[in-house]
């Protein structure tokens, strides 16, 4: 193990301010905000580069979502068409549309003549599915605010249908963590006659597990939450939603059961045949939702990416928007807390959903809140770096079965958190590794050490799926075996010892390293080993400010001495 006070001391000495060197308007990736924006922030309509964000990096984006249009190895394209919006610190730098709103006439695929397509524009209105979740969820914390909702309180205090079959213990708030117990999903357009019915079945439903035993998503969860919210709100939940978030919000075409006059800016999703309702379009895809009367806790709301994005810049402000609060800072903090420490790998706050890499990709993080929806749309809120990424798509236009869109789900926010500069600790550049999967990379510096002990500094900017691991090595066989070189890792103020390996969420901001590497003189090679697994990525890892010293002095600086070093996927990166 390397001697703390050794490694501090070689750290303070290496350690170089960082250098403004390509770095971008606005603050970067590795500039971390803590807590909420001003709540004065309001969203502007501008360029990528005026907003902070690489123009390369959007524009891969864009060409990489409009990729997804054409065919894929399935023979169909991810979806027939998308909307998408990026905004970083309240600057809207993205809102492209791209392919069609309608395009196909029947469940196989027979496409619509070109004069009955309909082409997506930005303001085109989705089904958004379960990030209807959300409004549910905003609306249940409002009563909170009032008195009218304990979230500890047992939910059959409310409803006391909901004892039934011993779910006496259920509280508010493992509904809202989805902790409750409850199966994930029931039909209800089939067998009970009507919405009274349905109601009744989903509140008498027997449990899967006792509460905090399990995390299950479950539709049923949001389903009770409305009929919770309705009762204690007095109103139905179509109103609640509509006076307590898209009023103020003037959130002009977010609501349930749009309008008819509204029916040409809308995108199709799926022609059902169970229930046999032909190709859905303005109408809830969602076949519980839609046997409910379109307004349900899991699913229902209709809204555009403009609308969509007033919403996640008043979460970013801490619940106000244009001088309109839809909830307190204090709530809006509670809304993004983890309360599933117990079930790992299923964060949750009080409704969004928190630090799922699957399609929060490299703007995961413990902070990182969102929600997807079924019929292909996602929406991701990054407190720390004050940004948030929103897509809309169709995908299950015609058939849910034809395809998912993590993969697109991923690509945009990967594409925004690169676009997100991080800035090298020394020099005009730094070896950067992790945008690919399933792969391996390293760094080599074949050295030769003068000393029975020598010191090696270097800086570190670790963001990385918890099983993408960066390794220290050290080889004294010409590389035919390596062994981990254990380093510590001063990170602001804390000091914490490594056995050779780093990887997951280490603060968004660059750490300091040191080693001190034992053994006789003669000619070494340190490594610095990148490996992904076959899914998922975090924004990458940086090594810079590369320094190794003996007793005698300094050996190396490699800063000064890059081409002394072996590459196979690492790259000097400038931003």
């Amino acid at each position: 193990m390397v001697p703390v006070v050794l490694a501090t001391a070689f750290l303070a000495s290496s350690a170089q301010p960082a250098l403004a060197h390509g770095h971008q308007a606005g603050r970067g990736f590795d500039e971390p905000y803590s807590g909420f924006a001003p709540p004065s922030t309001r969203l502007r309509t501008t360029t990528p580069k005026e907003a902070g964000l690489n123009t390369a990096e959007i524009d891969a984006m864009l060409a990489e979502l409009a990729g997804y249009l054409l065919p894929q190895p399935s023979g169909r394209p991810l979806f027939p068409g998308a909307v998408v919006l990026a905004s970083h610190d309240g600057k809207v730098a993205v809102h492209e549309a791209m392919g069609h709103a309608v395009k196909y006439a029947d469940a196989e695929g027979s496409e619509l003549p070109p004069h009955q397509q309909v082409t997506m524009a930005p303001d085109t209105i989705f089904d958004i599915a379960s990030i209807s979740k959300l409004f549910t969820s905003i609306v249940v914390m409002q009563q909170v605010e009032r008195g009218r909702i304990d979230l500890d309180a047992t939910v059959a205090s409310y409803l006391p249908a909901f004892a039934a079959n011993g779910k006496e213990a259920v509280t508010v708030r493992q509904l809202l963590t989805h902790t409750s117990g409850l199966p994930s999903w029931m039909r209800l357009w089939r067998p009970y006659p009507d919405r009274e019915s349905r109601i009744q079945a989903v509140l008498s439903v027997a449990p899967k597990a006792p509460p905090e035993t399990l995390y299950e998503y479950s539709d049923l969860n949001l389903i009770t939450l409305g009929v919770l919210v309705e009762r204690v709100g007095g109103e139905p939940l179509d109103v609640l939603v509509r006076e307590g978030i898209t009023e103020p919000l003037r959130m002009v075409d977010t609501g349930y059961n749009p309008p008819a006059s509204k029916l040409d800016r809308i995108a199709a999703t799926e022609f059902q045949t169970d229930p046999a309702r032909g190709m859905v379009r303005g109408s809830v895809h969602d076949e519980n939702a839609w046997s409910l009367g379109g307004v349900a806790g899991h699913a229902g709301i209709f809204s555009t990416a403009h609308d969509m994005s007033v919403l996640a810049q008043a979460m970013l402000n801490g619940g106000t928007y244009d001088g309109r609060t839809i909830l307190s800072r204090h709530t809006t903090e509670q809304m993004l807390t983890d309360y599933n420490a117990g079930f790992p790998g299923h964060a949750h706050g009080l409704g969004f959903e928190l630090n799922q890499r699957f399609y929060m990709g490299a703007l995961a993080s413990p902070s990182t809140a969102g929600h997807t929806g079924f019929t292909g749309t996602s929406l991701v809120i990054d407190p720390l770096s004050r940004s948030f990424v929103i897509l809309l798509s169709n995908r299950v236009h015609p058939r849910r079965e034809w395809s998912n869109v993590n993969a697109a789900r991923r690509a945009v926010t990967g594409r925004v958190a690169h676009a997100l500069a991080v800035t090298p600790r020394q020099g005009a550049t730094a070896w950067f590794a992790g945008r690919q999967d399933g792969t391996t990379a390293t760094l080599t510096l074949p050295v030769t050490l003068r000393a029975d002990s020598t010191r090696l500094g270097f800086h570190l900017f670790v963001d990385s799926e918890e099983t993408d691991l960066l390794t220290l090595e050290v080889s004294r066989d010409g590389g035919a075996s390596w062994e981990p070189q254990p380093f510590v890792v001063s990170s602001r103020g804390r000091i914490s010892p490594h056995d050779g390996t780093i990887s997951g969420f280490t603060g968004r901001h660059w750490q300091q390293a040191a080693a001190e590497i034992e053994g006789p003189a003669g000619e070494v090679q340190i490594r610095w080993r990148y490996v992904t697994d076959a899914l998922h990525q975090g924004r990458g890892v940086y090594v810079d400010g590369i320094r190794l010293g003996d007793a005698d002095g300094l050996l190396l600086d490699g800063e000064r001495s890059p081409e002394r070093f072996v590459t196979d996927g690492w790259s000097e990166a400038s931003r």
